[in-house]
């Protein structure tokens, strides 16, 4: 799977570069827009910090804005298991209209959660507009259980996990718990279109589009 990662990632470049390039903007270059998964950052120097680096270095003069959900790294690793999703993009969406370089467009690329999220900005949030989305890992159909995190996020990943697999569908677990947002039971799909406070709204929003 890391190899798969790896390849991927080396290949991103290229992908991103082949995208028509932004009218107006100063070098030809498309932005680039990163959300970090769980339990990261944005500017983890291991992760997202040296993703952003990578394609710098890759793609002479491009723009990259790597999110930061909160003031600073903690708040932003803390809201990516406490925060509201759908308060989170908002957030992102006003933080997107309001950078000037992004104004003609932008390519986004999520990782795990951050994938889904992102795909909530395309789905919300026409302007800006995103030209491409890549979704590395994305959980895009939900999670019905919860991998374990590395490093300092292992215990919080451990709370959540018991929180989940006690009552994902509660009031209190969906407005407080980010990856309960997400999660997919499907043994019981009706609890899950009851009581989804972020994902089902995604699917619904798509069916209404008549796109599946």
């Amino acid at each position: 799977m890391a190899a798969v990662l790896l390849c991927f990632l080396l290949a991103s470049p290229v992908l991103l570069a082949a995208s028509s390039p932004v009218s107006g903007s100063n070098n030809g270059t498309v932005p680039l827009v990163l959300w970090h998964g769980m339990g990261d950052s944005c500017c983890n120097p291991l992760s997202m910090g040296a993703i952003k680096k990578m394609m710098e270095e890759e793609i002479p003069g491009i723009y990259v804005l790597s999110l930061m959900i909160g003031k600073n790294v903690v708040q932003d690793t803390e809201n990516g298991f406490f925060m509201d999703v759908n308060q989170q993009v908002s957030l992102v969406c006003s933080q997107l209209a309001q950078d000037a370089r992004l104004k003609g467009g932008f390519n986004a690329m999520g990782f795990s959660q951050g994938a889904q999220f992102l795909r909530a900005v395309a789905q919300r949030c026409p302007s800006p507009p995103m030209k491409t989305l890549i979704s590395v890992g994305g959980q895009h159909q939900g999670v019905y259980g919860l991998p374990r995190c590395p490093g300092e996020s292992s215990h919080i990943c451990d709370v959540i996990r018991k929180a989940l697999n006690s009552g994902a569908y509660s009031d209190m677990v969906q407005k407080h718990l980010v990856q309960a947002q997400y999660w997919h039971d499907p043994l019981n799909d009706d609890l899950y279109k009851k009581h989804s406070l972020f994902l089902q709204k995604g699917w619904k929003y798509i069916k209404m589009l008549g796109i599946f």
